[in-house]
């Protein structure tokens, strides 16, 4: 029997490709669909903002095709010469971006961590404080709304980072993926529990459903994981990047564990943030301790790099917080297009 293999026009059955944002999304989403030559090759990023909805979004569209990929898109589409060069340009815009505001950012694992091990006296600028105070329903369906871009893919970006592991970092990186994935049991992984989080709240728990409302601080903090992920050279800025979301995730998600109670969100809507609180404290101790410690003492010339992610993750999530309270502020959604009421 001859093995034919997989056939070269399988397309996925993924989510749908959605509308552009400018030239260069504009030129993915018609490159994706009518396999045409692209419209606007590497050369057309040179002038791009790093920071603006066009770039985010081009470069988000390339990425999911490492995921689950789109509707009607050829699988093969997932490696074509013509998208990755174009891509490895949007890396190049957002990453000179990144390093230019970056500039002044810790170098060191001491330095980068220590503010985030002691909690703020002030929280003012807290989102979880905000919507744990005075957060309304509507708020917090629009914050799931946001996240679900990466909480429905939870984990997954950080599982590029276990080959290029050795010894105790990847025996605990791999040990805390375990408990992201539900330790075996379907019911338990993370995605699936903010999947029932978002069916208390009356959202589609469709992946990629709220693409099109998704702002570009939103797709940046997204962006951001995939990058790190699908490079060998950034793995020290990804386990930089992993260790600040375990770190900072227990305090904010016990905060929203509360707001979700208080608002009467649902049992599924709590019990995210709940298991977050005690599950996130405890891959905490591990990512910092035998993640960290266990790269840097393989490869010491990384610990600049893990410095590097932790301040990246800050930056991009205090961007996003800032973006959705000056929404909030005014009355107005922090979506591009607001939700439908329940």
């Amino acid at each position: 029997m001859t093995f034919a293999g997989p056939s070269p026009t399988a397309a996925a059955p993924g989510p749908c490709l959605g509308e552009a944002r400018g030239e260069l999304s504009a030129a993915v989403i018609d490159g994706l669909r009518t396999d045409h030559p692209l419209r606007h090759g590497a050369e057309s990023v040179r002038e791009a903002d790093p920071w603006g909805e066009d770039l985010q979004l081009a470069l988000y569209l390339l990425y999911e095709l490492h995921y689950r990929g789109f509707a009607g898109v050829d699988d093969a589409r997932e490696w074509d010469p013509d998208l990755l060069r174009l891509r490895r340009a949007l890396e190049d815009c957002f990453l000179h971006g990144l390093r230019t505001e970056l500039h002044a950012a810790p170098h060191t694992i001491e330095a980068a961590f220590a503010p985030l091990l002691v909690e703020p006296v002030d929280l003012s600028g807290s989102l979880s404080r905000r919507l744990e105070r005075e957060g309304e329903l509507w708020q917090l369906r629009e914050y799931a709304a946001l996240r679900s871009l990466y909480h429905l893919k939870e984990a997954d970006p950080h599982l590029w980072v276990i080959p290029r592991l050795t010894g105790r970092a990847k025996a605990a990186m791999a040990a805390i993926e375990y408990d992201e994935f539900g330790a075996g049991r379907a019911e338990r992984v993370h995605a699936r529990l903010f999947a029932d989080l978002m069916t208390d709240l009356g959202l589609d728990t469709s992946y990629g459903r709220y693409l099109d409302c998704a702002p570009a601080p939103l797709l940046a903090t997204v962006n951001l994981m995939s990058l790190l992920g699908l490079h060998r050279a950034h793995r020290g800025a990804l386990v930089g990047h992993f260790a600040c979301i375990e770190v900072t995730s227990s305090p904010g998600s016990r905060r929203l564990a509360k707001a979700m109670r208080r608002c009467r969100a649902g049992e599924a809507a709590e019990r995210f943030y709940a298991e977050h609180v005690e599950a996130d404290a405890v891959h905490e101790q591990v990512v910092r301790h035998e993640v960290i410690d266990g790269l840097l003492a393989d490869e010491p010339s990384l610990e600049a790099d893990v410095a590097f992610g932790c301040a990246a993750t800050l930056f991009l999530e205090d961007r996003l917080t800032d973006h959705i309270t000056r929404a909030w502020s005014r009355g107005l959604s922090a979506l591009r297009a607001p939700l439908p009421e329940v």
